[in-house]
């Protein structure tokens, strides 16, 4: 990483830690249409669609076991449209999934195509709803809420990239390493890292099953553990942490993703996520799932061949 970059990504992470600047980065996206697209999707979301405003709702799509097929954002377009975006390269898993109970049913699965998100982050001063802000300004663009604790701002999705780029262009763009360490430091999770199809929802933490999940609505596929594990205080046993380091990385340097991750000399989990040290103020992050015997406050090694990286478990930003 060159000291170029490291000004830059340290500049627009300050931007969106300051509530401003903005990011341009794509999502895939299908949709699902019919006479039954509702009734069908209802049973399958986590989240209760029939409650939907016209912002964007995140939720999760799960196996029959519980585990995590997908987590995604539900656009309602009408009761017969609906569009799901998920992050980039999972748009085929996900209308695979989509798809897979879709027996006698008046509703088609469209193929996955890629539309650009812009996403811009607010100071948690700024007392306009996402909608109004951005009302008429963006007629084409579907709306939605960036997820994560502390997160203030606005997701738009354009069709195109030409005019997610001319809508980015009125705003302070910033790179996208930026916006994915600003998610590392929020302990956002990714999909194909923080989830995979072995993640139980509960372990994204708890924010996340209040953004994703309603439990309210009737059933849908998964519902069970999700609902149990609920019950139970949400204790789950590998919840995802965000680990800062203290020492042992460089400006420019990170731990790999899955270098193993101890705790009192025990392994308890490894790097799934991680971003750079951009210098003494800004250190070096990952997210790892981690034993739930690990608290926050607990310092870590990470180590790689004769480097060893220590780090603390450290709780995100409170949400707002």
């Amino acid at each position: 990483m060159t000291s170029e970059s490291i000004e830059s990504i340290a500049a627009g992470y300050e931007l969106l830690q300051a509530g401003e600047g903005a990011v341009v980065v794509p999502r895939d996206v299908i949709t699902v249409t019919g006479a039954d697209a509702l009734r069908y999707l209802q049973g399958q979301l986590s989240q209760d669609l029939t409650a939907m405003s016209t912002m964007g709702t995140w939720s999760f799509i799960l196996q029959p076991t519980g585990k995590v097929d997908a987590w995604l954002r539900a656009h309602r377009i009408s009761e017969e449209e609906f569009v799901l975006d998920v992050e980039a390269g999972f748009g085929e898993s996900l209308a695979t999934r989509v798809r897979k109970f879709l027996i006698r049913t008046k509703a088609t699965i469209s193929e996955p195509e890629t539309r650009w998100l812009v996403s811009q982050r607010w100071g948690a001063s700024n007392e306009v709803s996402p909608s109004e802000a951005l009302e008429g300004s963006v007629p084409d663009a579907l709306l939605g809420k960036p997820v994560g604790p502390g997160v203030s701002g606005i997701d738009a999705l354009f069709a195109s990239e030409s005019a997610a780029r001319t809508f980015a262009a009125e705003l302070t763009e910033v790179p996208a390493a930026a916006l994915d360490r600003y998610r590392i430091a929020h302990a956002v999770p990714a999909m194909g890292a923080e989830l995979t199809q072995d993640t139980i929802p509960g372990e994204a933490g708890a924010w996340v099953i209040e953004a994703s999940v309603s439990f309210t609505k009737g059933c849908y596929t998964g519902q069970e553990l999700v609902a149990r594990i609920d019950s139970r205080g949400g204790n789950v046993p590998r919840p995802i942490r965000l680990l800062v380091f203290t020492d042992g990385c460089a400006a420019g340097e990170a731990p790999a993703i899955g270098e193993e991750v101890r705790f009192e000399g025990a392994v308890v989990g490894s790097i799934t996520s991680a971003c750079a040290s951009l210098g003494e103020q800004f250190p070096a992050m990952a997210l790892a799932p981690l034993a739930r015997s690990v608290a926050i406050g607990s310092v870590v090694e990470v180590t790689d061949g004769d480097v060893v990286r220590r780090a603390v478990i450290t709780e995100p930003p409170a949400a707002d």
